[in-house]
């Protein structure tokens, strides 16, 4: 055989292996869709260790702000679009997505031990019994506060204190010519924005988003005396601009030292305590959310979760993706990477038994105490027909919450009363209801 004939022989073959492994590697890109918090984007910054476990797949991220995900993976799903193969969702969407056929149940089998995860958590991210969305990281809502600030004040904070107390807080650390805020709230609009804290604090006065017989309740003194106080309360004691803030903008604030409180998600702890984030980390002190007539639904109860949309055409690797980001050692791996204060929360129970998370993680009881007190099946002092603490579980209070949200927040920046906005809204709600059939 001569040299030509043998190099060929040669390129052939070396052709071919290359071709297997090709066959062998080739990659899968999914594509997913998730909220621009601290713990996700994290995430991303380790998916480079997963894709280095599995070479056949590819993820491709959207990152997005909290409510334009909500609108864009809800028209994707609804539409059949198919444009992401895992999106992140929650505890509204997981159970009525699921009981719609809209979402591929989570494979738990082998190693995964869903067993493990916090039963309210996983509860309330299925669906006859099955899992359609796995937890991410899991949240309650509690005080966050400036111990340093409240001592100077003469003043103290407590699990479970009246909404009147932590007003007379807010106002004895109120100092904004020294850039000090007394209270951070949620203002944005939006029924996973402010909507999400105020209807906590609603529950806590008494108010429900609907009667038994699914009529909404948002003109009701209970509803009136909230809206009232809540808009009293940051409009003389919270940040400029604050109808415009949510979650990241207040987390912001807090870690700059300019804000007293700020009552928002648990999950929150491990951002505002670490020195590498935070300004005023070893001040921060924490407590059960506060109350007026009633404990029930005083804190809130979510998990951002990840979800496959049924029809994707990548469904096992987006399954592979989720086990291992829903995992025991995902868990695992960000304590050893970023320490064990830094790992998401709130999903696990092995997380809370965990000795090097409960040395690290200073919130760590004060976090568990709040995720276990919020209870979907009884979040209202009245009787109510829904389950849910922050929301309603049904498909149409994406809707009325995000328009509730919208007046409300035109409330709080003065453009309204908030009679009017309560007036307005809760028209459109039953506006909503009757359309949909419910009377």
């Amino acid at each position: 055989m001569n040299t030509l004939a043998k190099n060929s022989i040669t390129c052939a073959i070396t052709l071919a292996a290359a071709m297997s492994t090709a066959n062998l590697y080739a990659q899968t890109e999914i594509t997913v869709a998730t909220v621009n918090n601290g713990h996700m984007i994290e995430m991303q910054k380790l998916t480079p260790i997963f894709e280095q476990a599995h070479p056949d797949i590819k993820v491709k991220w959207v990152t997005l702000e909290e409510g334009v995900l909500r609108q864009n993976v809800t028209q994707d799903i609804a539409n059949k679009s198919g444009l992401y193969d895992v999106m992140t969702i929650g505890m509204y969407e997981a159970p009525i997505w699921g009981e719609r056929n809209w979402l591929e149940p989570i494979d738990t089998s082998g190693n995964y031990d869903v067993e493990d995860i916090i039963p309210s958590i996983r509860g309330g991210l299925s669906y006859n019994n099955t899992l359609y969305a796995a937890p991410f990281y899991g949240e309650s809502s509690m005080v966050m506060y400036r111990k340093d600030l409240v001592k100077a004040a003469g003043m103290e904070i407590n699990d479970r204190d009246s909404w009147e107390h932590i007003r007379d807080v807010a106002a004895a650390v109120h100092n904004p010519s020294e850039g000090v805020y007394g209270m951070c709230l949620r203002g944005k609009a939006g029924w996973g924005d402010n909507m999400a804290f105020l209807s906590t604090m609603a529950n806590s006065f008494g108010a429900r988003w609907f009667d038994e017989d699914w009529k909404p309740q948002l003109e009701t003194a209970e509803w009136k005396s909230a809206v009232n106080f809540y808009v009293d309360l940051l409009t003389k004691y919270g940040p400029p601009g604050a109808s415009s803030n949510s979650f990241n903008e207040n987390l912001a604030l807090f870690n700059q030292g300019k804000c007293g409180m700020w009552i928002d998600a648990t999950i929150a702890a491990s951002f505002v305590t670490d020195p590498k984030q935070s300004t005023v980390a070893d001040q921060v002190g924490f407590a059960q959310s506060p109350i007026k007539a009633t404990e029930k639904g005083a804190n809130w109860l979510w998990a951002w979760s990840l979800a496959i949309p049924a029809g994707t055409k990548n469904a096992d690797a987006a399954q592979t993706f989720i086990r291992w980001a829903t995992s025991k050692e995902y868990i695992q791996l960000v304590g050893q990477t970023n320490g064990w204060a830094s790992v998401p929360t709130g999903t696990r129970t092995s997380t809370y038994e965990n000795p090097k998370f409960l040395k690290a993680a200073v919130f760590a009881e004060a976090e568990l105490k709040a995720i276990n007190s919020a209870n979907p099946a009884d979040s209202t002092l009245k009787p109510s027909p829904y389950v849910g603490v922050q929301f309603a579980a049904i498909p149409e209070f994406q809707a009325i919450g995000t328009t509730t949200g919208q007046m409300v927040s035109g409330a709080l920046a003065g453009s309204m009363s908030v009679d009017k906005a309560l007036k307005s809204a809760n028209s459109s709600a039953n506006r909503q209801m009757r359309q949909a059939g419910y009377y």
